[in-house]
Parts: structure tokens; C-alpha cells; sequence
């Protein structure tokens, strides 16, 4: 008997090595993975058959306690049961496990990608474990002890199942791989056959279609990279404006350079407290005869004026506010003369139609004492003054006074930005009540454009000019009437009830403006106009787009 061992890369190879060296009908030990790759053990075929025929002429020898024991076995013999317990139990003992999986395992291990080969190892593991079934009756049929039983019937009975058991279980085996056999020779020749895989562990390709779905969508981007985005657009557009104005605000400055007469006129404006936005609109509208003029004569003052005149809305075309009748109501600031603006608006009312068609509400009940002014002057005009706390009382007394002919409402002055200007709007939130604003003129511009945007001009009726006579530049309020396009239905230029109450014209409330001289230390050169348009930014904000300059 002549054992050797192959070692290849794959079992394939190994394979073919023991073909080479013991033929087609070697017999195969085992397969097993080694370092090299696969370790064959593998003999000639004659060594199988010298295997069979030292276990067919082995001597049964019996051991020399067994031999002793014999004769004195004399005694009557035990139960039937025992000797087939003992067989039981040795074979319990001698446990041996279902050869079929055994083979399909083996078979498994040396599975080859070609049929016939396949076939081959099938064939010889079946005679391997027929031989190894024949190896294992003999040590048991040699035994002295089923030997000496072998005349019991019941031991008899036992072994002969045993051996029949184990006979049933081999062509049980040899019916299933009959079986397998029969199956793969009938598949269709068409179909290519299974290649196993190289790797033990498959590797998986993701699913783009399915990547692409998992990824996360614009509207599921954070907010706060959102809110990032936005405001780095937001600053990019903020620089273009700043780029723009400046690169417009150098090229007019160019422009007054080279034509005096904008010059001038950009500089009487300034003085007179008109915005640079307002200047710069008008002056690039200015005509080509004026611009080109050097003598320094006063036709563009006058042009200006006329422009300023037709963008100015007043009420001279309209009946005065004490001819039209209706509910009006004085807001305002703090000390812009709503209760004064009241008293004369009253006067001029009960002059021409008499106290009877004339009622009079205070809602001023903050200060001490701040509806009494209002009381005086209606003991003067014997008209009485009812006082409102809140809306419900204010709409008891207009549906009360609902049969006059004018009925006026004085408010409690607030700051702008105080937090019940708002309570007080929603107060005279009411169908009949129309809302009008009185502006000092005395204020600065930028104040001026906070009071309007604070009461909301755009839904008063009108804007009331009060203080005029204490106003040095008129400019800042005709130039916010102007950008906010408000209509001026009155002035009051002193404390006199009714005489300090006038309706004047567009013209001349801007040929007013334009007279006013400023002092030594408000007066403008060249140099300081260029500062202003060159520092200040957005000088085009809040001009309407419809003003006409021509």
C-alpha cells in the first residue's frame, strides 16, 4: 500500500496530479486546505484491494480471560434480554453517524466543474464506505462473545439486524446519488454551467438608482445653511448697490464739473434743505439751455421752482376742508399744535355755518388737565367738547353728533415711535372718520420722514404744515410731501384762532422755500457738495418714479 500526498493551488490541479501519478481509479483519503492551497492524500487502487484481503484472512483470536471464563459457564444462562441490552449498549457506544451525509459532504469538497469526474468520486466514496462497513463486521463477527452466542437466537436475531440496517442505509445512499446523477445529466445542455464564486463573501454593488433617491433634496438642506446662502446673497447685492451708486455718484460729480449752472443749482438746493436724493433727481433732469448757461442768471432757480411746484399736492383746486363737511380727527406728535389746528379749523367752521352743525371729541386723557385747552375754546364758540376714553365711548358719541354737519376730533399727541401709536390708529379705525396729520415744519428732514412713516400719511386725508413762521428751511417738509407724495391741505403759521390758518398754494409754498438764506455756517461750496454726493449712498431712495422734471 503506497500513500502519497499532493499539493496544489486548487482542488482541481490536486486532482489531476493524483490522475497522473495512480490513474483513473485512485483512491482518495482526503482533501483538505493547507497552506500551499489543497492537500490530497491518495493511493493506487491495488492498495485497496491488499486492505480487503488482510481483513478477509485475519485470525479470530480470543482472549486468553475469555477463554478461562468459558467453562465455568456452566450456571443456567441469564435472560434473553441481557445479552441483547449489552449488544445494544455497545452499540450505542459504537455510535456512527449516517454515512450518507458523510458522502455528500465529501462529494461537496471535491466537487469538480466537469460530470464525469463528479461521477467518478461518487463512485469510489461508495466503494470506500462499503469497504469500511465490511472492516467494521468482521471485528464484531470476531468477537468471542457473539462467537460463543452466536448458537443464542436472540444475539443471532441482532446481529442480523444490525447488518441489515446498515445495508438498507447503503442503498438508501446509493439511490440518492443514482438520483443526482440522473438530474444533472437531464438539465439542458443550453444552460451555462455554475461557476462558483472566487471570493467566500459576495460584494454587493450598490444601487445608483437608489443612491441617487437617498440623496438629501434642496428642501431638506439644513435652514441654517439656508439662511447662510441668503445672506451671502444678500451682501453680494448690497456691494452692487454700493458699487453702482458710487460709480453714479462720480460720474454726476463729473458732470457738475463740467456744467456751472448744475452746479449752482445743486448748491441753492442744498442750502435751502432740499435731500440729495431730490437735488440729484432734478438736476440730471435740468434742460440743455440752462446747463450750458456761464452768466449766472436765475432762470435755473426758477425752472427748479416751477418742477418742484408740479410735484407739490395741495388741496388749492379743492373745496377747503371747513366747506366739505365730515368727521375728522387732529394725530400727530407731541406739540405739533393738534389742539390749535383744532380750534381754528372749528372757528372757521361755526363762522360760516354756526356752532349748531359743529361737534367737538377729545380723546386727550393722559396729561392732567389736557382736554381743558379744547374746553376754552369751545366756551368760546358755545359748542360743548365731549371726552372718549376708549373706542366703544367713541363710537356712542359719533353715533350721537352723527346729524352734524362736521365733526372734529383731537387726539393725545405721542412720540412716533411710542408703542400706543398703534392703540390709538386702531382707535379711529373707523368708516367715518378721516385722519389727518399735522407735521411741523420746524423739524428736520429725517424726523419729518419718521413722523409720516409712523402715522401712516399714505391713509390720511391730508398733511396740516403747522409752525411754518418758526421754520428757518421749509425744504425738509415740502421735500417730504414731495418723495411721499402727501397733500398739504393747510398751514398754520402762528398761535391766532382763526386767523393763522391758510390754504396756500404749491407755488407759493415752494417760492417760500427757495427764499429762505441760511447763516454763515450752513452755507455751501463746491468742495462741501462733492463731500455730500460722494459719501452719501442710495441718493436716489424714495423718489418717485413718475416725477416730472421737464
Amino acid at each position: 500500500m503506497n500513500v502519497k500526498r499532493f499539493t496544489a493551488r486548487t482542488s482541481r490541479e490536486a486532482m489531476a496530479l493524483v490522475r497522473q501519478a495512480f490513474g483513473d481509479d485512485a483512491v482518495v483519503l482526503s482533501n483538505k486546505p493547507c497552506a500551499e492551497g489543497v492537500e490530497v492524500l491518495a493511493m493506487a487502487p491495488e492498495g485497496m484491494s491488499q486492505i480487503e484481503r488482510v481483513a478477509a484472512t485475519a485470525p479470530r483470536v480470543s482472549s486468553p480471560s475469555r477463554v478461562a471464563a468459558r467453562p465455568a459457564q456452566a450456571q443456567p444462562q441469564a435472560p434473553a434480554e441481557a445479552p441483547r441490552g449489552r449488544l445494544a449498549a455497545r452499540l450505542a457506544e459504537r455510535h456512527e453517524p449516517g454515512f450518507g451525509n458523510e458522502v455528500n459532504e465529501d462529494v461537496n469538497t471535491l466537487a469538480m466543474s466537469t460530470l464525469s469526474f463528479q461521477d467518478y468520486v461518487r463512485e469510489r466514496m461508495l466503494k470506500r464506505r462499503q469497504a469500511e462497513l465490511q472492516g467494521q463486521q468482521d471485528p464484531m463477527l470476531a468477537d468471542p462473545m457473539l462467537d460463543d452466542r452466536a448458537a443464542d437466537p436472540v444475539e443471532a436475531e441482532g446481529v442480523s439486524s444490525l447488518a441489515a440496517l446498515r445495508q438498507q442505509r447503503a442503498q438508501a445512499a446509493m439511490q440518492a446519488m443514482n438520483a443526482r446523477r440522473v438530474d444533472s445529466s437531464s438539465a439542458p445542455q443550453a444552460a451555462a454551467p455554475r461557476v462558483p464564486p472566487v471570493l467566500r463573501d459576495e460584494i454587493r454593488v450598490p444601487d445608483v438608482r437608489q443612491a441617487l433617491t437617498e440623496m438629501p433634496s434642496l428642501s431638506d438642506i439644513p435652514s441654517a445653511s439656508r439662511r447662510d446662502q441668503q445672506d451671502m446673497m444678500n451682501e453680494l447685492r448690497s456691494m452692487k448697490g454700493m458699487i453702482e451708486e458710487r460709480f453714479g455718484a462720480l460720474a454726476f460729480m463729473e458732470k457738475l464739473q463740467r456744467q456751472p449752472a448744475q452746479a449752482r443749482l445743486t448748491q441753492r438746493l442744498l442750502e435751502v434743505g432740499f435731500s440729495p436724493a431730490l437735488v440729484r433727481k432734478l438736476v440730471e433732469g435740468c434742460p440743455a439751455h440752462l446747463a450750458e448757461d456761464k452768466t449766472g442768471s436765475p432762470d435755473e432757480n426758477q425752472w427748479a421752482a416751477n418742477v418742484l411746484a408740479r410735484n407739490l399736492l395741495t388741496d388749492e383746486a379743492m373745496p377747503a376742508l371747513e366747506e366739505q363737511g365730515g368727521v375728522f380727527a387732529m394725530i400727530g406728535s407731541t406739540g405739533v399744535g393738534k389742539t390749535t389746528t383744532t380750534a381754528k379749523i372749528a372757528a372757521a367752521f361755526a363762522t360760516r355755518h354756526g356752532a349748531g352743525q359743529l361737534g367737538l371729541i377729545t380723546l386727550d386723557a393722559y396729561r392732567v388737565g389736557a382736554h381743558e385747552q379744547l374746553r376754552a375754546y369751545g366756551r368760546i364758540l358755545g359748542v360743548p367738547v365731549h371726552t372718549a376714553h376708549d373706542r366703544a365711548s367713541l363710537e356712542d358719541l359719533l353715533e350721537l353728533l352723527s346729524a352734524k354737519k362736521m365733526v372734529l376730533i383731537d387726539t393725545a399727541g405721542m412720540a412716533q415711535r411710542d408703542t400706543r401709536t398703534r392703540e390709538l390708529l386702531d382707535m379711529l379705525a373707523h368708516a367715518s372718520v378721516k385722519k389727518i396729520l399735522v407735521v411741523n415744519a420746524a423739524q428736520q428732514g429725517e424726523t419729518i420722514d419718521d413722523v409720516v412713516a409712523a402715522w401712516r400719511a399714505s391713509e390720511c386725508q391730508g398733511v396740516v404744515l403747522s409752525k411754518i413762521d418758526e421754520a428757518v428751511k421749509l425744504g425738509p417738509a415740502l421735500d417730504t410731501m414731495i418723495r411721499h407724495k402727501l397733500r398739504i391741505i393747510g398751514v398754520a403759521n402762528g398761535q391766532r384762532v382763526p386767523e393763522d390758518w391758510h390754504r396756500l398754494s404749491a407755488q407759493a409754498l415752494v417760492q417760500r422755500a427757495m427764499r429762505s438764506q441760511p447763516t454763515a455756517a450752513w452755507r455751501m461750496d463746491n468742495a462741501d457738495v462733492n463731500l455730500i454726493f460722494a459719501g452719501g449712498p442710495a441718493l436716489a431712495t424714495g423718489i418717485p418714479a413718475a416725477m416730472g422734471v421737464h
